[in-house]
């Protein structure tokens, strides 16, 4: 009777191939998903000043004039004491509660002036005016950027 050799496992020839193919894979497909939980991150931002934005344009609908920058977007969760107070300010407010932006920092508010009512902005992941990739502000849509 003959004895025919079975082969049981992969040859170490052969997990080096695969290892390598692997290895060049994880190295193109990579990339491509780390910036995902930024790119996130930024959309996330740009919904929460656009509905921040809406509350704002509403506190101006119910009285007339925006939160000055001193009152800030604290307007919109109590009713301000300081500066021009609103006649027709809601019981609960126009918001619960103030959110943080992604990275965990206050949004901006400020009251420029004549080009724009108010402005909302992030700082991005530092948290400071300016900066690059992560790090760069973010702006609500009605926001002109200079």
């Amino acid at each position: 009777m003959l004895h025919s050799k079975k082969n049981d496992g992969f040859t170490l020839l052969e997990l080096m191939i695969v290892l390598v193919i692997l290895s060049i894979l994880g190295a193109i497909i990579t990339p491509q998903f780390m910036d995902e939980p930024h790119k996130a991150r930024v959309v996330q931002a740009q919904m929460q000043i656009e509905n921040l934005s809406t509350a704002v344009k509403k506190f101006y609908l119910d009285n007339g004039f925006y939160p000055s920058t001193e009152q800030g977007l604290e307007a919109l969760v109590t009713k301000p004491t300081m500066g021009k107070t609103p006649k027709n300010y809601p019981a609960n407010g126009y918001i619960s509660k103030l959110p943080d932006d992604p990275w965990g920092n206050p949004y901006v508010y400020i009251v420029p002036g004549e080009r724009t009512p108010f402005e909302i902005m992030s700082f991005g992941a530092d948290g400071q005016e300016g900066g690059e990739n992560e790090d760069q502000d973010i702006y609500g849509k009605d926001t002109a950027k200079e």
